[in-house]
């Protein structure tokens, strides 16, 4: 049994992983180091582009549930994240460096796993295929999935967050906590502004120079993730309800919120680097250093990586994709992670284990149910099957969860319902766990789990 991977990205690494595991032999194709997107920056596989954080660690958080239903499902990304993790409050954050060589490594050293780097324009005619390029598929295999799929496949912009260097803060400018004291008081960094300076601030971003689009003239942001010029200029006080809220957060010095905030998070257990929390931009470089050295404690800021903006790509699921995520004009091309409407780091991973694990279980022979749609992983998978005139890529949220029964019980204590919708979850899930790892000959899935991670 054979299969190849496209992508060796988060739901590509996690679906080669996933098939591997059962048996099949994957061949998986990467572009790296041969040519790298835009976006990215290193060599390794599962590059987190954009944030370190993964988001929301407890299960009240709907991505919180999805992480933890993929740690018993088996994933190697979840595993791989959870032994690289930095401190970061509520969040589950990662060293994104120790995060990619370990992903990285675990493809090169599983048995059942061929790495080949070579850029694919098309998609290959080996059967099963998996397409898992992500936000930035290239020009050519993008225009080649278009001609397929008979129909525009959709773009919009999204925007990454600056990283600046540890010892260039000022660190006497500077205080670190977590918002309401949650995770510690070591997550994150803190640089408070007074209410002049947070207006200050504003009115310098929205004057600044902007890097502007060159092919579209309407830029269609995905709203989870806006870059700040774009927040500020829906009114002077959004950037102070959102990646500058002070709520939450006691300046030692004074004993009370500062006017805003700018929160920095660690991107490794070092602090030599740190991350400009919900900071996304495009504004032109030399603006960004002229505006951010406006926040007090990173007048003298080094950047590592500065913000930028950059093409996602995706396709209309709900018509593009059948029952089992195929393609419908191409039987056996089946679409995985960001490519095929789901949004977000986890969700991308979560995408390319189902896919492995539903794909891997056909090639045993066995027909699989897709998830419970009461899971995490199952009502996000739903949303690519919704039908929609404005499909747009989206998170896993509560909202998309179907409800529970009517309880004057817990109608009103909505943390009560959470909990119960967590426990029909995940029991839910562990019903559709055992009928999925099924092999050929009747047995769980075996196997080389323990792949070393260095």
């Amino acid at each position: 049994m054979r299969a190849v991977v496209v992508g060796a990205g988060l739901a590509g690494t996690e679906c080669a992983y996933q098939l591997a595991e059962r048996g099949v032999r994957v061949t998986l194709l990467e572009q790296k180091p041969v040519k790298r997107t835009p976006a990215q920056h290193s060599d390794f596989f599962a590059e987190l582009v954009c944030s370190n954080s993964l988001r929301g660690a407890a299960l009240t958080n709907a991505v919180g549930l999805l992480k933890e239903e993929m740690r018993r499902l088996g994933s190697l990304v979840m595993r791989v994240a959870d032994e690289t993790r930095v401190p970061a409050g509520g969040a589950l954050a990662v060293d994104r460096e120790k995060f990619g060589q370990a992903l990285t490594r675990a493809m090169h050293t599983h048995p059942n796993i061929e790495v080949r780097c070579e850029e694919v324009t098309r998609i290959p005619s080996e059967a099963p295929c998996v397409l898992a390029t992500g936000p930035l598929t290239g020009d050519a295999l993008a225009a080649d999935l278009a001609r397929i799929v008979g129909s525009e496949h959709l773009a919009y912009y999204d925007a990454i967050a600056p990283i600046i260097s540890g010892d260039s803060i000022d660190w006497d400018k500077v205080f670190r906590a977590s918002r309401w004291d949650k995770g510690g008081d070591d997550a994150y960094v803190n640089c408070p502004l007074s209410k002049d300076q947070y207006a200050a601030f504003v009115e310098a971003l929205l004057a600044a120079e902007k890097v502007e689009a060159r092919e579209f003239e309407k830029i269609k942001y995905f709203e989870g993730c806006l870059p700040i010029e774009v927040m500020a200029s829906r009114g002077p006080k959004t950037l102070s309800f959102g990646p500058m809220k002070p709520a939450g957060l006691t300046d030692p010095r004074t004993g009370r919120w500062p006017g805003a905030v700018v929160q920095l998070r660690p991107e490794d257990h070092e602090g030599a680097a740190y991350n400009m929390v919900g900071f996304q931009t495009r504004m032109k470089f030399p603006e960004q250093k002229r505006v951010f050295a406006m926040i007090p404690g990173l007048e003298n800021a080094e950047f590592q990586r500065f913000g930028s903006v950059h093409r996602n790509t995706f396709v209309n699921s709900p018509v593009a994709l059948d029952d089992t995520f195929q393609l419908r004009a191409a039987p056996n091309v089946y679409l995985a992670g960001q490519i095929s409407g789901v949004e977000g780091y986890v969700e991308s991973a979560a995408c390319g284990l189902a896919i492995g694990a539903l794909l891997g279980a056909r090639l045993h022979g066995h027909a699989p149910p897709a998830p419970p749609r009461t899971s995490a992983l199952g009502t996000l998978l739903g949303h690519l099957r919704k039908p929609d005139k404005n499909f747009q890529p989206t998170n896993v949220i509560w909202g998309m969860f179907p409800p529970l029964e009517p309880n004057p019980e817990y109608d009103r204590d909505k943390g009560k319902k959470r909990a119960l919708m967590v426990e029909r979850a995940l029991t839910d899930l562990e019903s559709w766990r055992a009928c999925l790892d099924l092999s050929k000959d009747g047995k769980s899935m075996s196997t080389h789990a323990e792949v070393s991670l260095g």
